[in-house]
């Protein structure tokens, strides 16, 4: 079994030195993100003899237990399947980042002696979209439901302890899927202060002398092995692991700050360029938003609708590939390429995202990928084609097939409450979108659906050519032409 007494026999690391530094971090969840992605990047720092400090982790609840963690010492095997600059990679790295786990439900009082800890100084969370919420019952709760809630009572605990100085402030990272989610965490941090009555001299501790950084975390962790390949790998490396996972080569974690004092305390930064320090993360947001998510939206209803049910089997197709790598290199790249964005930024990221599609390790579902498909297209597409008619004077060819695979894909009937099934090639699927509801109706009575450019005479022809005969027959003569 992975544990310290295994790992000191199969590398070249100080394993003591690494299992006696400081416990510097305290995480707010298990999840596979954090240990694909932040938790690597304190690992590889730690290794370089650059951040020199460890992870805490809390889990919410006692579901699951933290019983693998305690046997094999907090270690745990991420292997790294992919492809890179057009060609395939493996890596396997043993984690030692991660000192113990603890349960915010059972042991919060361990939770709050690391508010004591004067080693003690960063928090990050994924807690899922979800977490970040005002839940005003914290306030008055003797233990927090929420992750601001909990954030809050650490907090109050470390002021407490440490009379209010400004140098045992925080700095806190966020790393959920929302947009400006250190902002959004803070406002409900000081909205909980204020519901719960603290004085001014705390709110104004909570401003200026902890750091809530927003930050953009971009990793593709499917988590757990299959259980072949779990023991392929084992077989290989000579131990058990039930904490291993498995992630692709690609990662970002763009923070958010201006602040040098964080810039210094976010030492593991230096240990790897992927990890971002900058004033403002827009432009990180904005090249992933438009080039892999609105990529994989466009993608989506095509590749769903040719019978692909994972990401890997359609880019096994090669018109399907000519189609992606055109859409993108051609028509979306020039629209990103703007202002702070450069040709060169917008077009090697579009040859990773090829490059990330393309990865056979990886299991990731089309279905998966529709869900609130209306609003992803919204968010994401909508923009970009309006900028590019706005630019040519007329619609995208290859966006605009795009678009009319996901009008085809929403078309569905209601066959219980609330349930939407479309239906195209004789195979029934479940939509699972909150405006599913609209889009059926539209549908029925041949709405134009709304009033938008992005809905013109193009889009409306590929929709009646897919009807007419098949995605992969239209899809085949637009890439040729």
């Amino acid at each position: 079994m992975l544990n310290k007494k295994t790992y000191a026999t199969i590398t070249t690391e100080n394993v003591d030195a690494l299992f006696a530094l400081p416990e510097k971090v305290l995480q707010f969840g298990t999840g596979v993100l954090l240990r694909g992605l932040p938790d690597y990047f304190i690992d590889k720092a730690n290794k370089q003899g650059l951040f020199n400090g460890r992870v805490v982790v809390v889990k919410s609840t006692d579901q699951g237990g933290t019983d693998a963690y305690g046997v094999q010492d907090g270690l745990y095997t991420i292997l790294e399947k992919g492809i890179e600059n057009g060609s395939p990679i493996e890596r396997t790295t043993i984690n030692a980042s991660i000192s113990r786990v603890v349960s915010a439900k059972s042991q919060w009082d361990e939770v709050l002696k690391c508010a004591a800890s004067k080693d003690m100084q960063v928090i990050i969370s994924n807690t899922t979209e979800v977490g970040i919420k005002l839940v005003p019952s914290d306030a008055t709760a003797s233990f927090p439901e929420s992750f601001p809630g909990k954030l809050l009572h650490f907090l109050m605990e470390r002021y407490r302890v440490f009379g209010g100085s400004e140098d045992a402030g925080m700095v806190i990272i966020p790393t959920e899927l929302i947009s400006d989610n250190g902002i959004k965490l803070k406002e409900i941090v000081l909205e909980l202060a204020g519901l719960k009555g603290l004085d001014a001299s705390f709110i104004n501790w909570i401003n200026n002398a902890n750091d809530f950084c927003s930050s953009l975390v971009d990793c593709i962790v499917p988590g757990k092995l299959p259980e072949a390949e779990k023991s392929a790998f084992e077989s290989k490396a000579g131990y058990t692991d039930s904490l291993a996972i498995m992630s692709e080569p690609y990662r970002l974690w763009a923070i958010e700050t201006a602040s040098e004092k964080t810039a210094a305390i976010l030492s593991f930064a230096g240990a790897d360029a992927r990890v971002i320090l900058a004033p403002s993360i827009n432009k990180y947001k904005e090249i992933k938003l438009r080039l892999l998510n609105a990529t994989h939206s466009l993608c989506c209803g095509v590749a769903h609708l040719s019978g692909f049910v994972t990401v890997r089997d359609a880019l096994k197709e090669s018109t399907f590939r000519s189609f992606i790598s055109a859409m993108l290199l051609e028509e979306i790249v020039p629209l990103v390429a703007d202002g702070d964005i450069s040709l060169e930024e917008a077009n090697a990221f579009a040859l990773q995202v090829i490059d990330r599609f393309t990865n056979q390790s990886i299991e990731h579902l089309w279905l998966n990928i529709s869900v609130q498909y209306t609003s992803k297209m919204q968010m994401r597409v909508v923009p970009l084609v309006e900028k590019y008619i706005g630019q040519n004077g007329s619609a995208p060819k290859l966006m605009s097939f795009g678009f009319a695979a996901f009008l085809v894909f929403m078309k569905s009937k209601e066959e219980a409450p609330q349930k939407y099934m479309g239906t195209f090639a004789g195979i029934n699927y479940e939509i699972k979108d909150d405006k599913a509801a609209e889009m059926s109706s539209a549908w029925a009575s041949k709405n134009t659906f709304v009033a938008s450019k992005v809905f013109n005479e193009k889009v409306f022809d590929f929709v009646d050519a897919i009807e007419a005969s098949s995605v992969k027959e239209v899809l085949a003569l637009v890439v040729k032409k």
